[in-house]
C-alpha cells in the first residue's frame, strides 16, 4: 500500500508546478486561466487569492463542473502548502481536464511573498448556520452571502409588493434595508400584505415591516422612512443604497423612482400587479431601456388607482 508521501511524489511526476511569481505575472497579463482554491471552508474564510474559485478538495469531483464546465480551460490549483493541490490537479486530469497545474507552496508562499489577498466579511457561528443552505448554491456560496450582508437595498412601498420582497430580502441576509412608505396598516391590507399583523392595524407600515423583518432575522439593519417619496427627498434617500426595489402603488411615484435612478445610476427591480396579472423587470441605467423608455407617459389616472 502506498503512503501519502508516495502518492504525492507520484503526482509530482504527472502534474506540473508553477511558482507564485509565475501566477502573479499571468494575473497581471490577464491571461485566460482559472485559479482554483481547494482548501477547507475555514481556511478560505481566513483569506484567499483574488479571483479564485473555491471548491473544497472533498467536494471537487462532485461540483467542480458547476464552476468550470470547460475541460480544456487552464486551471491553476492551490491549497495551503502545495500538496493537496497536486492530488486535486491529478484528479482533475483523471476527470478529463486537460490543462491543470499546481501552485508550489500554495497560499503559504503567496502570503509570504506579500502578494494580494482578500478576506470576506467574517460571519458569526449563528450566521454560518442561518445561511448554510445558501452556501450550498453555486450561484451564492459564502462569498455571495458576504456580498449580501454588505449590500444596501431600498424598498419603495411596504404593501402588497413590498411585503414578500421585504420578507425574502430580510431572510436572505441583505445587510441593510431601507423601507419607505407613508401609509398605516389597515385591516383590509392583511389578506395579502404579509409584513403586517392584526396587532399592527393603525400603526405606520414602516414600523410594522421593521418589527416583522427583525423578528425573522435580527442581523438586518433597517432604516424606516415614514414619509412620501418626493422630488425634494428622493436623491438624498437613494444615495444611501445600492439597489432600489420599486413596489409602489401609483404611477407618479413610479416615474419619480425611474427618473431619479437613471440620474443617479441606481439599478431598479420593478414589480407591478393588477388583479391576477403582474410583471417584474430589472432596469439597469445606461445598460438597456428604463421604465420611461418603455412607457413614455402614464396611463389615465383611473388606472393608477387600481395599481396595487
Amino acid at each position: 500500500m502506498k503512503s501519502y508521501r508516495q502518492i504525492v511524489e507520484e503526482a509530482k511526476t504527472e502534474i506540473p508546478e508553477v511558482t507564485v511569481a509565475e501566477v502573479k505575472t499571468e494575473q497581471d497579463k490577464e491571461s485566460d486561466f482559472v485559479l482554483l482554491d481547494v482548501r477547507d471552508e475555514d481556511e478560505f474564510r481566513a483569506g484567499y487569492i483574488p479571483n479564485a474559485v473555491h471548491v473544497t478538495r472533498g467536494m471537487l469531483e462532485f461540483s467542480v463542473e458547476n464552476h468550470i464546465p470547460d475541460r480544456d480551460q487552464k486551471i491553476v490549483v492551490y491549497c495551503a502548502a502545495g500538496l493537496r493541490s497536486l492530488l486535486a490537479a491529478k484528479s482533475l486530469r483523471e476527470m478529463g481536464y486537460t490543462d491543470t497545474v499546481s501552485l508550489a507552496g500554495g497560499y503559504r508562499d503567496w502570503t509570504a511573498a506579500d502578494l494580494p489577498t482578500i478576506q470576506d466579511k467574517p460571519m458569526t457561528h449563528d450566521q454560518l448556520d442561518r445561511y448554510s443552505r445558501h452556501f450550498m448554491l453555486t450561484e451564492v456560496g459564502e462569498r455571495g452571502q458576504a456580498k449580501l450582508l454588505n449590500s444596501k437595498v431600498l424598498m419603495v412601498g411596504a404593501g402588497g409588493l413590498g411585503s414578500p420582497a421585504g420578507v425574502y430580502l430580510g431572510a436572505a441576509g441583505v445587510g441593510h434595508l431601507g423601507i419607505i412608505d407613508s401609509d398605516v396598516v389597515e385591516l383590509s391590507n392583511l389578506q395579502r400584505q404579509i409584513l403586517h399583523r392584526t396587532e399592527s392595524v393603525g400603526t405606520p407600515k414602516v414600523q410594522s415591516a421593521t418589527t416583522t423583518i427583525k423578528s425573522l432575522n435580527p442581523d438586518i439593519d433597517i432604516t424606516p422612512y415614514n414619509l412620501r417619496l418626493t422630488a425634494d427627498n428622493v436623491e438624498e434617500i437613494f444615495s444611501e443604497y445600492d439597489l432600489i426595489v420599486d413596489g409602489c402603488d401609483n404611477f407618479a411615484t413610479r416615474y419619480l423612482v425611474n427618473d431619479a435612478a437613471v440620474l443617479m445610476n441606481k439599478p431598479i427591480v420593478h414589480g407591478s400587479i393588477f388583479q391576477f396579472e403582474g410583471q417584474v423587470s430589472l432596469f439597469k441605467p445606461h445598460d438597456g431601456p428604463c421604465y420611461r423608455c418603455l412607457f413614455p407617459t402614464p396611463p389615465p389616472s383611473r388606472h393608477g388607482a387600481q395599481l396595487k
